[in-house]
């Protein structure tokens, strides 16, 4: 199918920015090549320990610090179908839409300015991720937009977490013990292991219909 047919039907499924009674949102970004397992869990368990209305994906554009495998389409798409399985889960084009490098700060301006003052937003990143903070993008502007929740992996050291001046509280969440990565996942399907309850069913058969990471070099 393609990609435009099937972006229309997934969003008519997802919604990318309808807010109803939206009080707390997580806000969870990242390149997902593709979205697996570990993202949806990591979610549902912010949803759950923090009493979060919604997480709100946002698939990367052109990040600045990383780049991604895939076409920006279809990791949009991969995403639509993974957060599908929620229905507590959105999707935003946000940074798919915007022009040039991709910088957090902006994001979450924008969605600030839609959402308004009344929501609370909680930025959900990799607790890896938090210890390198300081290297972003106007960090300062960050801490005064949302609060950070830092998903650990198994074996993490919390007391790594320590408070920074430009960010002085850091939510710890805990992941059940599942270490799974994308780029692991993308390796598998260029070797033909299966992905099989590593991603969506939907995911899995998104990237075995399309031919994604098959012979992709580097990965």
């Amino acid at each position: 199918m393609p990609h435009g047919a099937l972006r229309v039907r997934l969003t008519m499924r997802v919604s990318t920015h309808e807010a109803p009674e939206l009080r707390r949102l997580g806000v969870m970004g990242g390149t997902f090549d593709p979205i697996h397992v570990g993202h949806l869990i990591a979610a549902s368990e912010a949803l759950n320990t923090f009493d979060l209305d919604r997480v709100m994906f946002v698939p990367t554009g052109r990040p600045w610090q990383k780049s991604a495998y895939s076409d920006a389409e279809d990791r949009y798409l991969m995403t639509v179908l993974g957060a599908a399985t929620n229905p507590r889960f959105a999707v935003s084009r946000i940074e798919l839409d915007r022009r040039g490098p991709t910088y957090t700060s902006d994001t979450l301006q924008a969605l600030r300015s839609f959402h308004g003052t009344g929501v609370t937003m909680f930025f959900i990143i990799g607790a890896d991720a938090v210890l390198r903070l300081g290297t972003w993008n106007r960090v300062e502007e960050l801490a005064d937009l949302a609060s950070v929740i830092a998903v650990t992996r198994p074996g993490f050291d919390l007391g790594r977490l320590n408070p920074e001046p430009w960010w002085p509280e850091v939510l710890p969440l805990e992941m059940p013990g599942i270490d799974v990565s994308s780029s692991d996942i993308r390796d598998r399907v260029r070797k033909g292991s299966p992905i099989d309850y590593l991603v969506p069913a939907q995911v899995g058969e998104y990237i075995s219909e399309h031919g994604l990471y098959v012979g992709s070099d580097g990965v």
